[in-house]
């Protein structure tokens, strides 16, 4: 028998990020490994859909139909109560919603209920939270029609129930209306008094306000307050302009008599005065003749005594005369008492002038008196203005609110005494004749589609829960680490052989025991990738380990070591692992003396030492120490692993898995570095994450990834392809080798 080899390559170490694409390979990959519980949700699904569709009785529908319309009875009278109409009271609310909700409320069930005698299984009274759960009120879009419907196993019952309902919605429409109007009217009653005298009141307190203050109509008062307020202002420019030119001829004329009015006046009224004006020449004449006669005679001379005595007595008579033109209280110089034409004339007009400045003066202050009064009232119209708007407007809005009360009065007296709703029926339920239940097969395609639904759902949520690394890619992800080699599994499903019962791997030496098979020529890859992994410095000691036991790290260790052998290499396989040895179930040796032996000196190296094949040497863990931590981190089991790499080309030591153990990170710092083993579907992300921070931590040289047991048809970046021509599966059971060809993705067809 024999295994041919085709081809076998690593996946490349970067790829393109297509993280915005849908990866459908990957839930198809989902759904393949989670097909079993999705089958089972899926057949349940089926199954029990089946037996609804055996066990439904035939379900039978009945439909009405309510037009809903405002009242329009009241628009005969030239009344519109608006009661009972179908109105929007906020803006998110639709009426006939509303109007579906009262037909599909507990009081009309109830009602339908008692009136049709309705009876459940038990022949108790049907519940009406029952018949609400078989009946459905809906709009018909762009329209003001509900359609009710009601579902039931007997047809005649459907139809009776639609019926009712729509009656019973109907009338209770009418009871309530009528309601509304009685209590509108009986309020509207008793407000109407109040409103009266409230009326009458307003009317009292406007008219009280106008008398009181004068008020006829203020706005044309205020108008014509404005013009008249204007028209004295022109009338005092003009007369300041002619008191300033009067003022300023008086001062003129003052100035060149040197008299003050009153002295003006006085002047004037005495040069007027014909007894003055005799006297005053008689007392010239008088005091000539004296001035002359004094020339002539001496004061004793009995004509000039005569003279002097005359002139004495004219003196007094003209003083008399002045003061029966001027009055007692007023003393006018004699040479004042007789003046020229020019200065008489000059005096006059002085006086006219200042009798007419006086008398401007005083038209002056008759227009500021009267504008200040104007004024004065202008500027209280605005508030009387203010006083009346209020007062009109209590009485308007009475008034409005007396003839509203009246007219509502009126349309709630009409309302009352209707007996018409808001809805009337366009289409009485028929007893139906047909089913409307859905078929059997309509169960069955429903329960199908469930079916799948829920079991595609269950498998990805399975796999959503299973929190374990399921492909290489994954495990790639989450450690960082290199792709050094890909370790397939030995058969298409992954499954393994038990060991006495127990859920274990048994390993196996493919060089060995399938020297042709692919595995074995994996082992070969990894072993060359090895090879070639570190061009300065030649690897002569390496440490397997994994995160967790049961990845296969004693099988990769014996495999490697073996495709070492086959390329010409003396390779030394130590077996580490003095918690739980295995290399010696492998090579079928005796574990009496081994590692552990040699550390603690009870035997020599020489003796412990087992040649299973030519090139290859064992040494087994040897009798399990109680603290096998203590032996290894040692000088003794650095210098063996220094001897080691003198003595051999190779040295593969297996260890314990990480998983809380620090053997392995131990003896990776003695060795060139840590080759890690992950198996998906065995190792999780938690202890992953723990393994890898733990080599981060402990400063490991970790060499790179080996994946083992992978299953192919599990991997969305497959690293392997074959074709159906190129191969079978061979088992361990019949260990019957057959053509196992690998071909590079490249290559694919």
């Amino acid at each position: 028998m024999s295994i041919e080899l085709k081809s076998f390559s690593l996946a490349p170490m970067e790829s393109t990020d297509h993280s915005e694409e849908i990866d459908f390979q990957k839930y198809w990959l989902v759904l393949r490994r989670r097909w079993l519980p999705a089958t089972g949700v899926f057949g349940i699904f089926v199954v029990l859909a089946a037996l609804a569709a055996s066990v439904q009785k035939p379900i039978y529908k009945a439909e009405g139909k309510l037009l809903f319309k405002p009242d329009q009875s009241s628009d005969l009278t030239g009344l519109k109560n608006g009661i009972g109409d179908v109105v929007r009271l906020g803006e998110k609310s639709e009426p006939l919603a509303t109007e579906a909700e009262i037909l599909a409320s507990y009081p009309i069930a109830q009602e339908t209920v008692k009136a049709l005698a309705l009876r459940d299984k038990t022949g108790k009274p049907l519940e009406p939270e029952i018949l609400l759960k078989r009946l459905k009120v809906k709009t018909t879009t762009g329209t003001d029609i509900l359609q009710i419907t009601y579902e039931d196993t007997d047809p005649k019952v459907v139809a009776a129930v639609v019926n009712k309902i729509m009656d019973a919605y109907i009338s209770t429409n009418v009871v309530n209306n009528q309601a509304k109007a009685k209590a509108a009217r009986l309020f509207i009653t008793k407000e109407l008094p109040s409103v009266e005298a409230t009326v009458r009141q307003a009317d009292a307190e406007l008219r009280k306000f106008k008398e009181e203050n004068k008020v006829v109509a203020l706005e044309q008062e205020a108008s014509a307050a404005v013009t008249t307020i204007s028209g004295l202002d022109n009338q005092i420019a003009q007369l300041q302009a002619q008191l300033a030119s009067i003022t300023a001829q008086s001062e003129s004329l003052r100035n060149q008599l040197g008299l003050s009015r009153e002295e003006a006046v006085a002047v004037t009224s005495v040069s007027q005065s014909a007894g003055v004006q005799e006297v005053l020449t008689e007392l010239q004449k008088v005091q000539t003749q004296l001035a002359s006669e004094r020339r002539r005679f001496l004061d004793t001379d009995p004509t000039v005594a005569s003279l002097k005595r005359k002139e004495a007595e004219l003196s007094i008579l003209l003083q008399e005369r002045v003061d029966q033109v001027l009055g007692s209280q007023k003393n006018v110089p004699v040479q004042d008492l007789q003046i020229g034409r020019l200065k008489q004339d000059l005096t006059a007009n002085f006086v006219q002038s200042e009798v007419q400045r006086v008398g401007l003066g005083n038209q002056l202050r008759v227009l500021y008196d009267t504008r200040t009064a104007y004024k004065n009232r202008s500027s209280i119209l605005p508030k009387l203005e203010q006083l009346q708007r209020e007062l009109e407007r209590r009485v308007t809005a009475s008034q409005t609110t007396y003839a509203t009360l009246l007219s509502k009065l009126q349309e709630a007296q009409v309302a009352e005494n209707q007996i018409i709703g808001n809805a009337r029926i366009i289409s009485v339920a028929q007893i139906p004749k047909k089913k409307a239940g859905p078929s059997k097969t309509k169960y069955l395609l429903g329960g199908g589609l469930l079916g799948i639904m829920l079991g595609i759902a269950t498998a990805f949520g399975l796999d959503l829960v299973d929190r374990s690394v399921k492909t290489v890619k994954e495990a790639k992800e989450l450690f960082g680490y290199t792709l050094i080699g890909v370790i397939p599994a030995l058969g298409k499903s992954g499954k393994t052989s038990r060991q006495g019962g127990l859920d274990r791997t048994t390993p196996k030496v493919f060089a060995r025991d399938l020297p042709h098979s692919p595995i074995n020529e994996a082992y070969q890859m990894l072993q060359a990738n090895l090879k070639f992994l570190s061009s300065d410095k030649e690897l002569k000691a390496i440490v397997v380990t994994s995160s967790v036991p049961r990845e296969g790290k004693s099988e990769v260790s014996a495999n490697l070591a073996t495709a070492m052998v086959q390329v010409g290499r003396r390779v030394l396989l130590v077996d580490a692992d003095m918690r739980h040895p295995s290399q010696h179930h492998i090579w079928e040796l005796t574990n009496s003396v081994g590692l552990s032996n040699i550390l603690v000196g009870e035997a020599e190296l020489n003796a412990a030492l087992q040649e299973v094949m030519p090139g290859l040497d064992v040494l087994t863990a040897g009798v399990i120490p109680p603290n096998p931590v203590a032996l290894l981190d040692s000088k003794r089991m650095a210098s063996l692993i220094e001897k080691f790499s003198k003595n051999y080309d190779f040295v593969i030591v297996d260890t314990p898995p990480l998983a809380g153990i620090a053997d392995a990170p131990i003896l990776g710092k003695m060795a060139d570095g840590i080759l890690l083993v992950v198996r998906p579907r065995v190792v999780d992300s938690a202890n992953a994450k723990a393994a890898k921070e733990f080599l981060t931590r402990s400063g490991q040289n970790v060499l790179g990834l080996v994946a083992n047991g992978i299953i192919i048809k599990n991997e969305p970046d497959s690293y392997f392809y074959y074709t159906k021509d190129q191969y079978k599966e061979q088992t361990l059971e019949n260990q019957e080798p057959s053509k196992f060809d690998i071909v590079p993705r490249s290559k694919r067809s």
